[in-house]
């Protein structure tokens, strides 16, 4: 696995990151490949761009650990040989992601609906103290679904928790179905800013735009908490991936593994 510096050309990060993360699901088999692919380039941007080190991230769709984990890697908080592990027995890094071993892994998270309460409670306290942290949650469209998401959204307005910054991967895509057919548009604009946030859509795997209005919203210390809604592609950058059900669960055969790999170079690097 490479580990780069912050390079100029971010289309070389979001290469590196993928393959590295493809080589992973490839050594172990193991599916939920599409979600991760969907939601690297928003990790780009708040984890390794721009969480400070008082600030806190939280992957609350915890099944695209591996999109984490590549991203702690290049940080530097996980080394090659603990990458090495993944999904093995024994190991510190899970299909979700486990806490109390890594500093960039501070809570359990996959079961849906968690981060967000979690983050407002990390943002809470943050207003209690005085401080200038930051509260970064990363979450899926289809967990806008869970009842403790919007509990934790009234918490994070009543509190006017303006630290807390919510990043939804819209994908459209989610366990069973598209995520409009479940319940219904729930990551929708409309109804996240009549509830009181601060919403702002961006593209979703255009890291400059999505730098822009997080800067935007860091930059509006209003008393509102804050939510970018993410047009994403599930499986982006492998065509036969890309907008497919089916990659939320499946393993790569070697042939697929291959030829995700040549697309990746082809498309980023």
């Amino acid at each position: 696995m490479q580990s780069l510096d912050i390079p100029t050309d971010i289309s070389t990060l979001q290469g590196q990151l993928r393959l590295n993360l493809l080589a992973l699901y490839n050594r172990a088999n193991a599916g939920h490949i599409g979600c991760s692919l969907s939601c690297i380039d928003l990790m780009i941007a708040t984890l390794i761009l721009r969480k400070r080190p008082q600030d806190t991230f939280l992957l609350s769709k915890g099944h695209a650990a591996a999109a984490l984990y590549v991203s702690l890697h290049h940080l530097g908080e996980l080394s090659d040989d603990d990458l090495a592990t993944f999904y093995h027995n024994g190991t510190t890094l899970p299909a979700h992601p486990a806490p109390n071993k890594h500093r960039g892994i501070p809570f359990a998270t996959g079961s849906l609906g968690h981060g967000l309460p979690i983050g407002t409670g990390i943002a809470q306290a943050g207003k209690m103290l005085g401080d200038d942290s930051r509260v970064f949650v990363l979450m899926s469209d289809g967990e806008t679904n869970e009842g403790t998401t919007w509990e934790a959204a009234h918490f994070a307005i009543q509190h006017q928790l303006d630290n807390l910054i919510v990043v939804v991967d819209k994908n459209g895509l989610q366990g069973f179905d598209r995520t409009g057919d479940v319940l219904g548009d729930t990551a929708d604009k409309t109804v996240w800013s009549a509830m009181g946030f601060e919403v702002v859509e961006a593209d979703g795997h255009n890291v400059d735009a999505l730098l822009g209005v997080i800067d935007q919203l860091i930059g509006s210390p209003n008393g509102k908490p804050k939510l970018v809604i993410a047009h994403t592609v599930k499986g982006r950058g492998v065509s036969y991936m890309e907008n497919r059900l089916e990659w939320h669960y499946l393993p790569m055969k070697l042939e697929q593994y291959e030829q995700a790999q040549a697309e990746v170079r082809e498309r980023y690097l």
